[in-house]
């Protein structure tokens, strides 16, 4: 008959020991674990936009808030982005896309069971009331003037990310 391991008292010993460690350990502030979150789990922004300086200022900005982007310069490179990645968060697009434009776009992205839920918020130098009307038709969360406020562009998104939760 084999012997029976009592291991109580090695697990105690080790509870202690890894007890005593972790309290001396820094406390971390909730917003340094918010932080170290976001980056372990960032969400992903897909930015539609046609000029490569905007697209790429963007890409800068949201990775410096912690999150994930992903860049279509138009629909042809959005397919590609779409056939890739699956797990979206939130849409910056802007309106003035060649071959579709960005109400078009929006439009059939809402009509799509997986994208329809989706934060959409249009960036655009087009600032007429009929754009604002039509942006809010196709289902636009936002509309964000350009030159855009770069601090009011991270609290729209904060915002839309943590209501879409």
């Amino acid at each position: 008959m084999a012997k029976k391991f009592i291991t109580s008292d090695l697990i105690n010993k080790i509870e202690k020991l890894t007890k005593q460690r972790m309290s001396e350990q820094p406390v971390v502030s909730l917003d340094e674990f918010r932080g170290a979150h976001k980056k372990m789990n960032p969400k992903n922004i897909l930015v539609i936009e046609d000029d490569e300086t905007q697209r790429l200022s963007l890409k800068r900005i949201l990775e410096a808030e912690g999150y994930s982007t992903l860049l279509a310069a138009d629909s042809a490179e959005l397919t590609a982005v779409l056939d890739e990645e699956k797990d979206l968060h939130l849409i910056l697009m802007d309106i003035g896309l060649p071959w579709i434009n960005g109400f078009e776009l929006a439009e059939m992205m809402k009509q799509h069971q997986d994208l329809k839920k989706l934060p959409l918020v249009f960036l655009s130098a087009q600032a007429e009331q009929e754009d604002f009307d039509k942006a809010r038709a196709v289902g636009a969360a936002d509309y964000i003037k350009k030159p855009f406020d770069i601090e009011k562009l991270k609290t729209v998104i904060s915002k839309l990310l943590s209501d879409s939760k």
